[in-house]
């Protein structure tokens, strides 16, 4: 096993490392102090530019359709199955109401944002290779570092979020196989943590994987297993429907006095879970935090904001449909008994099989989905080590080891430790507050108004000079506004939820 040579040193850009590879092999000519004739140079210059993009690196492959499969995994999570929870908390009228206008201010601040991964000119600009990238370059340093912080916190909390519902749902497996085998007589509790643990092992693997643009092949096959439990949810949805032979659920939501799990619904716990419903709304959308990073896998030309822009549409397009028809199939379904987690909370027991299906591409995808949020993370600490300990070969050097049918692996002892520690850490917190809706409702509450829309929209007025006191100036400014009075009313009901659950809480003992 030998160190990967360099024959070009690493060198840094805009805050950037970056590795340079023997630019030969990528030229296929020998290369000679000058070249002799015009046309060699000419010809030189051809295929270097068939081979790197303006920035020097090499050619971006990605397309449309990845840059939607990507999109789709990211939105297309945990957040699908507690929204007929979400709609029961808020009735009829203003739960699909509020999931449009999250859809809609989502597609927007989206849209701002696409126009960002370039600063100045939004086509020939220099290029923002991540989120921070974006903020540090367009609103400066200060605001970077707030970003960076909340940024990252998040994405730490959402590979937690995904540990604990993976876990969930591969439970629901043994159980639902549990309850059949005992024809309901078993009420089949069991512990969370060893499903945790083997989430974690299997997120140490995949972490392994150096950069977001080696996981598109993941990130397609989250997206297919997506829509197949999206649909399953929504089939039985309908089923239970037709079962029932009525709609059930009320204009208002869950009624005063309804007997839940945590209790009797009580008008200060109405007030907390419709809170907190908005939350877990908020978290289902929350995709803007990687969305540079995606646009930084699309080839150009054409311009990469234009190809954003339509993956974005029609992801939030297909995303929402689905949400309305999960969320409102869900709470038709069981009205005010509507599930915190509508394929493991038990609202369906057959048939068992086709649940299993569903559970089981719900835990595939969860797998592919943390490695899509957590790779933006990943790279941000592994470059600033490259940095700070430029001279380690523990951190920069590589090693090449064979992996027959698939080619040679570049191992990294410092990424294979990091990533390593991360995977055990985010599987410990969430062995400790396995807390699924209240985790979701404040991932979802935490992350969505700076990331979503108060970054987006400064950096969007910073990078086209809006004016200030002018008309679109003042209507941003207000939806940044109301963005973050949701924000922090989600936060607070979220939080409420948090200490009514800590009331009946054991360390690691908790079974479901």
């Amino acid at each position: 096993m030998l160190p990967r040579s360099r024959t070009l040193p690493s060198r840094i850009h805009h805050g950037v490392i970056e590795e340079r590879h023997d630019i030969r092999r990528y030229l296929q000519v020998e290369v000679q102090p000058k070249p002799n004739t015009e046309t060699e140079a000419i010809n030189i210059q051809s295929n270097y530019s068939k081979c790197f993009d303006d920035d020097g690196r090499l050619k971006r492959t990605g397309s449309f359709w990845t840059a939607t499969a990507h999109i789709i995994t990211a939105v297309i999570g945990s957040g699908v199955l507690s929204l007929a929870w979400a709609v029961a908390q808020l009735g009829w009228v203003a739960g699909p109401a509020v999931m449009l206008l999250f859809a809609l201010v989502n597609l927007y601040t989206s849209n701002l944002l696409t126009q960002c991964y370039r600063t100045g000119d939004s086509v020939t600009g220099q290029r923002n290779y991540t989120y921070m990238d974006a903020v540090k370059s367009i609103l400066g340093g200060k605001k970077e570092k707030i970003c960076g912080i909340i940024q990252y916190i998040n994405l730490f909390g959402i590979a937690i979020g995904y540990t604990i519902a993976a876990s969930v749902s591969m439970m629901a497996i043994k159980r639902s196989n549990c309850y059949h085998a005992s024809h309901g007589k078993d009420p089949c509790h069991m512990s969370s943590n060893g499903y945790m643990i083997s989430f974690g092992v299997a997120e140490v693997i995949f972490s392994q994987i150096p950069g977001f643009d080696q996981i598109w092949w993941l990130s397609i096959v989250a997206a297919i297993m997506s829509f197949t439990y999206s649909l399953v949810g929504l089939s039985l949805g309908i089923g239970k429907v037709a079962e029932n032979k009525t709609f059930k659920g009320s204009m208002m939501g869950i009624s005063i006095g309804t007997v839940t799990q945590a209790g009797t619904v009580t008008n200060t716990q109405k007030m907390w879970r419709s809170l907190q419903s908005l939350g877990a709304m908020a978290f289902a959308y929350s995709f803007s935090i990687i969305l540079i990073e995606i646009q930084d896998t699309v080839k150009s030309p054409p311009a990469e904001h234009k190809t954003m822009r339509k993956a974005t549409i029609l992801s939030i397009a297909v995303t929402t449909v689905f949400y309305l028809l999960c969320g409102c199939m869900g709470y038709a379904a069981f009205g005010d008994d509507a599930p915190g987690n509508l394929l493991t909370g038990f609202g369906f027991y057959n048939p068992y099989w086709l649940l299993d299906i569903a559970n089981l591409a719900i835990v595939v995808h969860l797998v592919g989905a943390y490695q899509v949020f957590c790779q933006p993370l990943f790279a941000f600490v592994e470059k600033w080590s490259a940095r700070k300990w430029a001279n380690s070969n523990f951190v920069t050097a590589e090693y090449e080891i064979p992996i027959p049918f698939i080619g040679v692996y570049q191992l990294n002892l410092f990424r294979l430790v990091w990533r390593t520690i991360f995977v055990l850490l985010t599987t410990l917190i969430a062995m400790l507050m396995p807390f699924f809706n209240d985790v979701v409702g404040i991932l979802g509450a935490f992350g969505f108004w700076p990331l979503t829309v108060y970054f987006p929209i400064d950096m969007y007025i910073a990078q086209k000079k809006v004016g200030r006191w002018t008309s679109r100036w003042i209507g941003l400014q207000l939806l940044s506004f109301t963005c973050l009075i949701i924000s922090v009313a989600a936060a607070v009901g979220s939080m409420a939820g948090v200490v009514l659950d800590l009331k009946t809480y054991k360390p690691f003992k908790t079974s479901y």
